[in-house]
């Protein structure tokens, strides 16, 4: 199995400054603050680094901040993915993934396409791409589910297409895919509330949104899973329960961008169409860092 991607891998935030602009001060303290506090690697330009609102050329200076950061010390995961297949594979070709360890790719949205069609799409990619890739189902986000006959055909048929982040919060999907899958390919939870669970039932770990406000508490959690030391691994999980709920409460990243503004290491500002958390979810949020 590809170890270096067993455990916490966490979903970066691109912080901004009050006027938009991204704060690479504030993402250089984001990373080392996650390395640092042992989570096992990073995912660059995802979901919740909102990856959609962000130019090309902003792209390449996250990317380069956070590699010369990060310095080799953990893996790093690039988001590349879309609902135009050409597209994406140019952007493959045209980017620099000498520090990148995998790309974490999602399940054409939008478009609706069929299984069939979602998996040309990954056929493609996969036979394009230089280096590991990562599927990503999102089914709340793209329209449409990957179904586990699409991930199974895919994962037998690429050697390079070596996991999946599965994120339907569908446990029923989740346990098919362990049960099914090949020997070395990695089911790795989306989830944040259904990450122990799956971890505990042979999952490979999770990509994480709420991991990098508390990476030593989650990550230590996550290693108790996999390990199969449940019950002290449960004590972590009952603690992070409430905040977990909090910071999807609205959208993400606001959420999660509250609790780093509590915890004083980024602005909770968020491009639009997105807006900050609610005063009374800050709240929330606050209380719980102070208390926790």
């Amino acid at each position: 199995m590809n170890s270096k991607f067993l455990g916490t891998g966490v979903a970066l935030v691109t912080p901004f400054k009050s006027d938009l602009t991204i704060d690479h001060d504030a993402l250089v303290n984001i990373v080392n603050f996650n390395i640092e506090n042992g989570v096992e690697y990073l995912v660059v330009c995802g979901t919740t680094a909102e990856s959609v609102t962000i130019t090309k050329e902003e792209k390449k200076a996250i990317i380069n901040t956070i590699s010369k950061t990060n310095n080799g010390r953990v893996p790093l995961v690039l988001g590349i993915g879309g609902n135009n297949t050409a597209l994406v594979i140019e952007e493959i070709k045209s980017t620099d993934l000498s520090n990148i360890d995998a790309i974490l790719s999602v399940s054409p949205y939008y478009s609706k396409p069929t299984q069939e069609g979602i998996y040309q799409h990954f056929k493609a990619i996969a036979e394009a791409s230089p280096i590991d890739i990562i599927l990503y189902n999102v089914p709340g986000r793209t329209s449409k589910n990957m179904e586990v006959e699409t991930t199974l055909r895919l994962a037998n048929g690429f050697k390079n297409i070596i996991g999946v982040k599965e994120a339907g919060n569908n446990v029923s999907q989740y346990l098919q895919l362990i049960k099914n899958k090949p020997e070395d390919f990695l089911i790795i939870s989306g989830d944040d509330d259904l990450a122990l669970g799956i971890v505990l039932a042979g999952g490979a770990g999770v990509i994480s949104v709420i991991g990098q406000g508390f990476p030593k508490e989650f990550s230590e959690m996550i290693r108790l899973g996999l390990n199969g030391n449940a019950k002290d691994a449960y004590k972590l999980h009952f603690r992070l329960m409430d905040v977990i709920g909090y910071i999807f409460e609205e959208n993400n990243p606001a959420g999660i961008k509250g609790v780093f503004e509590a915890l004083g290491m980024c602005k909770d500002s968020v491009r639009l169409p997105l807006v900050p958390a609610s005063n009374a979810l800050k709240e929330k949020i606050k209380s719980f860092v102070k208390n926790f």
